[in-house]
């Protein structure tokens, strides 16, 4: 799969994401207090995306450790939210949620599974419970989990960081 191809589909499914959560969160969430001085148009889409290395979807039932690290070099606090895709291969077969698990570590050290959405053969962890405050010079770090559980599966792991406003 070229990633090259595949951006304009990801950064596309990217906001029809932001826009379905935006949409089903509705007028109570436009009128629910914020902790942080964002507006809400500023933390609901994001404004860019921050691709990290890639790597090949492997099928061995056995859960592969994927790390997540990106570092605020602004002088500026910063809106974020980590984010996996895995990527269906362009020909096809697309994947399923039921075909992976997904889990990441907490502060605690310990594994919660984390629910998939899909959209035209692309898996990905939600933005919206992802988002956090990123300090000027902090570093984020996310550890996710991925075990294979359809040995027929292939595709690409694709973690990124969304930054928003």
């Amino acid at each position: 799969m070229s990633l090259k191809n595949s951006r304009p589909r990801v950064a596309a499914l990217a906001l029809m994401v932001a826009l379905a959560g935006l949409a089903a969160a509705g007028p109570a969430a436009a009128a629910a207090p914020r902790t942080s001085t964002a507006t809400a148009a500023s933390t609901a889409i994001p404004t860019e995306f921050v691709d990290l290395p890639t790597s090949t979807l492997v099928a061995d039932d056995t859960a592969h450790e994927v790390t997540l690290t990106y570092r605020n070099a602004s002088s500026a606090d910063r809106t974020v939210a980590p984010q996996l895709l895995v990527e269906s291969p362009d020909a096809g077969p697309f994947l399923d949620p039921s075909d992976i698990r997904v889990e990441r570590r907490t502060a605690t050290g310990c594994w919660e599974t984390e629910s998939l959405g899909t959209q035209t053969g692309t898996l990905f962890t939600d933005l919206t419970t992802a988002q956090r405050t990123l300090h000027a010079g902090d570093t984020l770090t996310e550890v996710y989990r991925i075990t294979v559980l359809d040995p027929q599966a292939e595709g690409t792991v694709h973690p990124r960081v969304a930054l928003f406003g």
